[in-house]
């Protein structure tokens, strides 16, 4: 062996090093480009997950890279708010299952009081009706809603909002690719829209137990819950279940009592206010102490709210479950948490009171059978999640 020869080892060492530098992924080469994300986004309306049925886009807005691009750039931008403080993604928080885990309902502009929990955005691309009173029809539309409200993004106008767009360089082009024309009011919620009808999750361990066939997707306790579901629980008569796909809604309101409890029993008690002072940290206080330093707490009456109609009150919408055990707090005002509260809730037939559905009974359930139902809700948890997290912070925003 000459002086400059290598060992054999030494060798097979540098030929491992210069294949895992040429062939092992560098950091952030395994990435996706703003672009791949915006097309895998499409492809999720294009192939929904298992579980989950065919997306209706409306013919008016349909779903191309550029709205996806824009709607989420949209979405995330604090600009669109009065103050540039607040933004949809503020109260739809990717990271805590497109809600608001850490309060019961989420602060608006300047710390202004939202009255009711902020729903899920996952899987909004279904819904027949927006919001929990089934204000709005359609997903194109609603946004205006928060954008308009003194105690979320407290706009003044539409055209306030169009204004702050048009002086953002960086929106300069945007619009006109995805739409073809300047900014303004109409492709403002078709963007959002867009985007948020991305937002699709399924292929849970339930679906693939359940649609998939597999077996061992499921534990024995996921499937006692299912059992029990649709069964002794009757939980599927508003939860529904079909054949080949699963919203777990009825799309329908109902009263379960927390409306009337929150309205009457509550609003009237002189006992001590259970104060969330942090993500499930809650501290007694003197109701007293509290109401000394907000303004009076609006009543909530519920869909009445919207028609006038004294059989509509206290009723809100049934919400979608999929990920729910992603999106505590529970409930239209964010008053149940964590999950298994909502299950014993339910357990004991609601909250009685003169327009409780009919469906809300006192159920029988023991503790393992509860125990069940909540195994089984958080099989609903969809395989996508990280995926969809990465997505909503995939590109700046402006801020």
């Amino acid at each position: 062996m000459s002086g400059n020869a290598r060992p054999p080892l030494f060798s097979l060492i540098v030929v491992l090093l210069v294949t895992g530098i040429l062939f092992w992924p560098r950091p952030g080469a395994a990435e996706d480009s703003p672009a791949d994300v915006d097309l895998r986004a499409v492809a999720r309306i294009k192939s929904p997950p298992l579980g989950l049925p065919k997306v209706g886009v409306p013919l008016d807005n349909p779903i191309t890279a550029e709205k996806v691009a824009l709607g989420r750039k949209l979405f995330f931008d604090r600009r669109l708010s009065h103050n540039r403080t607040m933004s949809c993604g503020m109260c739809h928080v990717p990271e805590q299952g497109f809600t608001n885990n850490e309060v019961a309902t989420p602060i608006g502009v300047e710390g202004r009081s939202v009255r009711r929990n902020a729903p899920t955005s996952y899987n909004v691309a279904y819904l027949e009706t927006m919001f929990h009173d089934a204000r709005d029809t359609s997903l194109e539309t609603q946004v205006f809603g928060p954008l308009l409200a003194h105690n979320e993004m407290a706009n003044p106008s539409m055209g306030f909002v169009l204004t702050s767009i048009q002086e953002a360089p960086d929106y300069e082009g945007l619009f006109e690719a995805a739409f073809g024309e300047t900014v303004n009011v109409r492709n403002l919620g078709l963007a959002l829209a867009t985007y948020e009808r991305t937002l699709l999750s399924g292929n849970s361990l339930f679906d693939k137990w359940h649609f998939g066939g597999d077996p061992q997707a499921a534990s024995d306790q996921v499937k006692l819950g299912f059992e029990l579901f649709t069964g002794k629980a009757g939980c599927v008569a508003c939860h529904a279940v079909e054949d080949d796909r699963a919203l777990f809604t009825d799309h329908g309101l109902h009263n379960t009592g927390i409306g009337f409890q929150s309205d009457t029993v509550v609003r009237i008690s002189t006992e001590p206010i259970k104060v969330e002072v942090a993500p499930g940290v809650v501290v007694p206080m003197a109701r007293k102490a509290v109401s000394s330093v907000g303004l009076p707490r609006e009543r909530d009456l519920g869909r009445m709210e919207i028609t006038r109609d004294p059989a509509d009150l206290y009723l809100y919408k049934t919400p979608m479950l999929r990920n729910v055990a992603l999106t505590a707090p529970y409930m239209h005002d964010g008053s149940l948490r964590p999950l298994d509260d909502v299950v014993r809730f339910y357990n004991e037939g609601g909250h009685p009171n003169p327009g409780l559905d009919p469906l809300i009974r006192p159920l029988g359930l023991k503790d393992n059978e509860v125990n069940a139902l909540v195994a089984f809700l958080e099989a609903l948890t969809g395989d996508n999640v990280a995926e969809l997290q990465a997505d909503g912070r995939s590109v700046p925003i402006g801020n």
